[in-house]
């Protein structure tokens, strides 16, 4: 693929028109600065890819932070049809409900800066971290179901936290349909000592500030303020979700052969969503989903525990949930189809009518979101009570080096993206390329020069997570607000980061 196969919309957003086996158009958003990495990246084939899924709705749509991934881009979201449309693991990822857990602390920055040192050392000692890391918890058997079940509630029951912070995660912190009988036992086994870790790669735990305030109702409704401390918590459904997904791989590749589906590419591997196989996914996946909700539950009570041990009881008790996204899921939620909104606006601008048209009715789709949240507007039944004036809180990670930022949804995302944004920054170098590029650095040395304390298992994990690795996220942030997607809050830089 080319740029000649990009036809401009408008402003950030591009569209693949449909050829050979695709039933819809593929939608990308991006400044023009961003196409030759997307380019190189061949991941906009993957958004061609997915636009050939049976029963696909409106687009195959694409946030700035694009790339490549396992058969969807990362930075991917489809919709499907509850008849004729399909769930693929490839649509969802290997790390199942990974996702973004936002902190906020009743401190400032001269409260915490004499002490980051030590306070990142303890988060290091408090939550466990790397590749094949485990806990102290040991759950097997009816407790472990319960967790694939409950989810985050199951964690604060057993007091990790409150009822408060249940009220501040996506879905409440469990999603509907997880059927713990679905998982096979090597995921169990994987699962069961796991839960309160943060895993390898890119998961993290950010100690940041508030630097930058956009929107003073918006931050107001969150409880932040410029120069306050906040804590990011980045990590999924670790060794359990993965085996799932691997699992599922094998049963959705025999699924698609069986039910006739033609695939572009075998890593789109899917099975109707009416079938016993499409059905069996939602339910295995639906208890990865639970299962990452109550480890980032457990992870934010260690994560409070640290604060506690560090600079005192109080500051412990007082790290507050603002909002979690999980960004690698599949959920049933209620969409206009976006092309028949823009054909209904094209319709009224061709009438001369001046007139925004009325949006089509919504329907129940099954959404897929891999590597990208939900960003629902104001007014939403699903967003929070203390966030339906300002909408969702829209959480967007960026480099350990660089910041972060808190955005909130808009109605646009709803007629375009089924309520969708971006997820984080987006790699621009593959893990190998970028230990390439860390050899002979002292990466730690340069990290502590820009004012961030940074801790991990291995200086593998730092090289793999170097801030050249990535995109900038203030440009990708940029992009999603331009499309009207999504509107700023706030910005934090960090301060100290363990990695995984």
């Amino acid at each position: 693929m080319d740029r000649r196969d990009l036809h401009r919309i408008g402003g950030v957003l591009w569209e693949i028109a449909p050829s050979g086996g695709m039933r819809v158009p593929g939608r990308v958003y991006a400044t023009p600065e961003m196409l030759s990495d997307l380019l190189a990246d061949n991941a906009l084939v993957q958004v061609a890819n997915v636009a050939h899924l049976p029963g696909i709705v409106g687009y195959s749509c694409a946030m700035p932070d694009i790339h490549w991934g396992y058969g969807f881009p990362i930075g991917g979201v489809a919709a499907f049809d509850p008849a004729e449309g399909v769930i693929s693991p490839g649509g969802v990822g290997y790390d199942i409900n990974c996702g973004v857990r936002l902190l906020r602390a009743d401190l400032t920055r001269d409260d915490v800066l004499p002490r980051i040192e030590p306070l990142v050392r303890a988060l290091l000692k408090h939550v466990p971290s790397g590749v094949g890391s485990s806990g102290p918890l040991r759950v097997t058997g009816e407790e472990f179901d319960r967790v694939l079940v409950e989810g985050a509630s199951w964690a604060v029951a057993r007091g990790f936290g409150t009822p408060r912070d249940l009220e501040l995660l996506e879905e409440n912190g469990c999603l509907p349909g997880a059927d713990p009988a679905r998982p096979g036992q090597r995921a169990r086994q994987r699962g069961r000592d796991q839960l309160g870790t943060l895993g390898s790669g890119n998961h993290f735990v950010e100690i940041g500030v508030v630097d930058e305030v956009y929107d003073a109702e918006a931050v107001g409704a969150m409880g932040i303020e410029t120069d306050q401390v906040t804590v990011m918590i980045h990590s999924g459904s670790r060794g359990f979700g993965h085996q799932v997904c691997d699992d599922s791989l094998r049963i959705m590749l025999d699924a698609s052969r069986r039910y006739g589906i033609a695939l572009p590419d075998r890593q789109l591997c899917c099975a109707p969503l009416a079938s016993p196989e499409g059905r069996g996914y939602f339910g295995a996946m639906a208890a990865a989903v639970n299962y990452a909700f109550a480890n980032r539950q457990l992870i934010a009570a260690r994560v409070r525990q640290a604060f506690a041990e560090v600079l005192g009881a109080a500051s412990g008790e007082a790290v507050e949930t603002v909002y979690e996204v999980a960004h690698n899921i599949a959920k049933w939620e209620w969409h206009v189809d976006p092309a028949a909104v823009a054909a209904a606006e094209a319709k009224g601008a061709l009438n001369g009518t001046g007139t925004r048209a009325r949006p089509p009715k919504p329907r129940r789709l099954c959404v897929h979101r891999k590597g990208a949240t939900r960003a629902f507007p104001p007014g939403h039944p699903e967003v929070p009570a203390r966030y339906r004036a300002v909408g969702q809180p829209v959480l967007i990670p960026g480099d350990m080096g660089r910041c972060s930022y808190v955005l909130v949804g808009r109605e646009r995302a709803m007629l375009e993206t089924f309520g969708s944004a971006c997820h984080g920054a987006g790699r621009l170098l593959s893990r190998k390329a970028a230990e390439r590029l860390a050899r002979d650095r002292d990466l730690v040395g340069e990290m502590r020069r820009r004012g961030v304390v940074v801790m991990a298992g291995s200086r593998g994990t730092i090289a793999e997570e170097m801030p050249e690795a990535y995109k900038d996220v203030s440009t990708v942030v940029e992009a999603v607000v331009t499309a009207g997607l999504a509107a700023k809050v706030a910005r934090m830089r960090p301060l100290g980061v363990i990695k995984g």
